[in-house]
């Protein structure tokens, strides 16, 4: 089946963050997530937590690597308390636009039913901040929108958010090179090998386990009921995103000249979507078979990239 780029809505907070705070120079959003290596395995956390992005990777972690490979920097600060980061805040939110996360969304209560953490990050752009509000662009479906400071800051603090530092922002944004799209993609496949080697330098609570392994343990917990909240962590995010990231995965690595990877990938991002109605309708069969047949793939990227990359400089 041919492989058909995707165009539509899906949780790219981050990634969408980015775009607005790079304006009319930004590359799809597609080669910003791209371009955080995240998007290159599968990870089970500790056990239970489960995403399909790379083992030991988070969000954080490609920041920096992803405004390198599309020819961006930016500044970036952290920590304090709760009153200096909002005077920081509102400082630099005086001069323009601001990136900030991650922020635990379960505190940002213009969602709605969200009325407390529920271990869910989140990135925003701030454009204003006063005494009683932070006026934010939030990439989740709701430009301008108004967030009560108290509620803002404690989404802030990150206290309930796996990774990250309290009071995270970035400003500044300059780009100091004009880098091709399919150039960006390129810098980042030794990274994408590192992170398919399952190489991290990350440390893993006892239990986690990524790619292949990964796969076929969380085909039998699927097999097992699904319980704990795994059913609705996959139906309502990460099947989404997962998906959707190797979606864009394909469309990169097609686009930088590596067609079998990107034939691979496309392959990938088809048996994790196959996962949606299965699992919304506790089909736990169907949904753990396309688990099993995802496990080998990882290997077979890693080494289909490998064999491109010996093979000079792909056209």
């Amino acid at each position: 089946m041919r492989h058909i780029p995707y165009v539509g809505s899906g949780p790219y907070c981050y990634a969408n963050s980015f775009a607005m705070l790079l304006g009319g120079q930004a590359p799809s959003t597609a080669i910003i997530e791209v371009a955080t290596g995240g998007t290159f395995g599968m990870q089970i956390i500790g056990g239970t937590m489960v995403f399909f992005d790379a083992y030991g990777w988070n969000p954080e972690v490609g920041f920096d690597q992803a405004l390198e490979a599309i020819g961006w920097t930016s500044t970036v600060s952290r920590g304090g308390d709760a009153d200096e980061a909002l005077a920081r805040l509102a400082r630099a939110a005086a001069s323009g636009p601001v990136w900030v996360g991650p922020l635990e969304m379960g505190h940002l209560r213009h969602h709605p039913e969200m009325t407390g953490p529920i271990g869910a990050d989140h990135f925003v752009v701030v454009l204003d901040v006063t005494d009683e509000r932070v006026l934010v662009h939030d990439p989740h479906g709701y430009p301008y929108a108004q967030v009560p400071v108290d509620d803002f800051l404690a989404a802030w603090r990150a206290e309930t958010v796996d990774y990250g530092d309290p009071y995270t922002m970035r400003t500044h944004f300059r780009r100091v090179a004009d880098v091709a799209d399919a150039d960006a993609i390129r810098s980042i496949v030794p990274t994408a090998i590192e992170r398919l080697s399952m190489h991290t330098d990350t440390e893993m609570p006892p239990g986690s386990l990524g790619n292949g392994e990964a796969a076929e343990r969380v085909a039998q917990m699927i097999e097992a009921g699904a319980g704990a909240g795994l059913r609705e962590h996959l139906i309502y995010f990460a099947i989404r995103v997962g998906a959707r990231r190797l979606s864009d995965t394909a469309d990169c690595l097609l686009l930088a000249g590596f067609p079998d990877a990107a034939e691979i990938a496309a392959t990938q991002a088809r048996l994790v979507g196959s996962m949606q109605y299965p699992m919304v309708v506790r089909d736990f069969t169907a949904a753990a078979a396309a688990l099993r047949e995802l496990a080998p793939t990882y290997d077979r990227l890693q080494a289909a990239l490998v064999q491109r990359q010996r093979s000079g400089r792909p056209e």
